[in-house]
């Protein structure tokens, strides 16, 4: 953590084989600009990269992009 210019996320265990999850945070005006970097590894090998490409890594892009309107909504709206 660089608090309040970034914080990163390191999965200890769980479903994925690995995953970090990045939030990088600059000012743009007297806005706050967020970057997600998220990166994740599925277990299984060729089968979870085939789930990755057929349906994961659409599902999580807009898991992400949903929960991050929730929490600029949020922020904002307090």
């Amino acid at each position: 953590m660089n608090k309040p210019y970034y914080f990163k996320d390191i999965m200890q265990r769980g479903v994925f084989k690995s995953m970090k999850h990045q939030h990088i945070f600059r000012q743009e005006g007297k806005n706050t600009i967020m970057t997600d970097v998220f990166e994740f590894q599925s277990p299984l090998g060729l089968i979870g990269k085939i789930f990755n490409i057929l349906f994961l890594k659409s599902y999580m892009k807009k898991f992400l992009l949903e929960r991050n309107q929730l929490i600029k909504s949020t922020a904002e709206n307090n």
